[in-house]
């Protein structure tokens, strides 16, 4: 059985998805792609740097209402609108995660909702 993660503390979800779900026998949370998106406003945070560190705060956001944290994280997935921004989203990422570091995949798409720069996903541990 899976249960559905939301925080208040993110921008709810724009379609049919949850921010998160728990589920691997409720030891796993598998969170929605997060954007650089102000939950209280409903905007895009401005330039990579900026759009990257809102994107891991409402990441941290969600993670925390599940009960985990971002040291919990195993994997990350990160969404790029262009990879020549791939050296700006790391320092920011950088700040967020520290040793071991989770696992992590970085991708060039061709766009992102809302207009986005940087959409980043993780799979984390509970408890």
């Amino acid at each position: 059985m899976k249960r559905r993660v939301q925080s208040r503390g993110a921008p709810s979800a724009i379609g049919p998805y949850s921010q998160g779900v728990i589920g691997g026998g409720r030891s796993l949370l598998f969170t929605a792609g997060q954007l650089g998106m102000d939950p209280a406003t409903g905007k895009l945070a401005e330039g990579i740097e900026e759009q990257t560190r809102r994107a891991l705060e409402n990441l941290k956001a969600v993670l925390e209402a599940a009960g985990s944290g971002m040291d919990q994280v195993l994997k990350v997935t990160v969404f790029l609108a262009n990879m020549d921004d791939f050296a700006a989203m790391n320092d920011v990422y950088s700040s967020y995660f520290h040793e071991p570091f989770p696992a992590r995949s970085a991708v060039e798409v061709a766009r992102l909702p809302k207009g986005a720069l940087v959409e980043i996903e993780a799979v984390a541990e509970l408890g």
